[in-house]
This record gives C-alpha cells, sequence and structure tokens, in this order.
C-alpha cells in the first residue's frame, strides 16, 4: 500500500529540486542561458522550459486537470523539441514565470488527489498510472535535467552550488583526476 507519507516525501523532494533548477540560472547573462552548451543544443532556459511543458502534462492532462495556459499537444510533430530551446521572443522572466504557475498548478493536483489516484498517460506503453507512479517520475525526470544543469552551469562560470570548496581545491582535484586517467590510459595500451 502506497500511504501519504511517500507522497508528502516525493512531493516535497520535487519542490526542492525545482528550485535548484531555477537557481542555475542567477547571475548569468540571456545568451548564457540560452547558448547550446551540448552537441545537441542543450542549455540551461531550454532546460527549465522544457520541465515546465512536461510537468504541466504530467500533472495536467494525466489527471484531467489540464493547465490553464497553451501547452504543445504532446503528439504534434512540428512541435516537438521546441520546449528545449527558449526563441530570441520568449523571455526569461516568462519562462521562470510559466514554471512557477505550473508548480502551483502540480501541487495543486498533488495536494487534491490521493497518492493512489488513477491518470492516464497516452504517451507511455502502459498509460493507466496512478498519482504515485507520475510523482516518482517527475521527480526523476526533474532530478535528471537539474543535473544536466548542474554541469551546464559549471561550464559556463565554474559554479558549483553542492559544494564551498574554492576554485584552487577544484583546480587540483581535476589535475588528480586527470593524471588517473592518464595512468589507466598507459596501462592499458
Amino acid at each position: 500500500m502506497i500511504d501519504d507519507f511517500a507522497k508528502e516525501y516525493l512531493h516535497g523532494e520535487l519542490r526542492e529540486i525545482r528550485e535548484v533548477l531555477l537557481r542555475k540560472l542567477d547571475g548569468l547573462s540571456e545568451y548564457d542561458i540560452r547558448r547550446p552548451l551540448t552537441t545537441t543544443g542543450t542549455n540551461l532556459l531550454g532546460l527549465v522550459k522544457h520541465l515546465s511543458v512536461w510537468e504541466a502534462r504530467y500533472f495536467g492532462e494525466v489527471f484531467d486537470r489540464p493547465f490553464p495556459e497553451p501547452v504543445p499537444r504532446w503528439d504534434d510533430l512540428e512541435q516537438r523539441g521546441t520546449d528545449l530551446w527558449a526563441t530570441e521572443h520568449e523571455t526569461r522572466e516568462e519562462i521562470a514565470g510559466r514554471y512557477r504557475r505550473v508548480w502551483e498548478h502540480s501541487d495543486a493536483t498533488i495536494a487534491a488527489l490521493a497518492v493512489d489516484s488513477p491518470g492516464h498517460v497516452p504517451w507511455w506503453p502502459r498509460p493507466d498510472v496512478l498519482l504515485f507512479n507520475v510523482l516518482v517520475h517527475m521527480l526523476t525526470e526533474t532530478s535528471r535535467h537539474a543535473g544536466h544543469a548542474d554541469i551546464l552551469r559549471e561550464q559556463v562560470d565554474g559554479e558549483v552550488e553542492t559544494t564551498r570548496q574554492d576554485a584552487a581545491f577544484w583546480e587540483n582535484r581535476r589535475a588528480e583526476i586527470e593524471r588517473a586517467a592518464k595512468a589507466a590510459e598507459s596501462a592499458t595500451a
């Protein structure tokens, strides 16, 4: 049996990781939050936009509680991938604000439903789910993308939120890891 403790625990973790993700935008220029930092174009603001779209779907459509603002349809092939980056006309404030409004809507859905309330995810192979399944899924997805954001932010300006080590510490640590990698390569050559 899934109980309210599980629901509150998962919901609390989701609330916390959402805030962590948004903090990755703090102090960066418009260019730095938007610029593609991987081969596939992954960027900080795009991660926020992506999560706002999907969280709106998961805690909205799935439980027949649609988010009150327009969200591209999940099966619209023309829209696929446009949630992963921000156009020059979309502002940081609009995207972050929408994400916060999605949180409010999601939090209301989570509060209103029992953890074993049924939902339907038409894009999943086994579409009949419970609120519990969606909570776990969104916590996993948000954590995954927050991890991406950690790495992207570190690439942009070296900020590492989770520790209080100085730049010299990280320079020495990186050099130590590089030496170990080269030694391992030499040992197998």
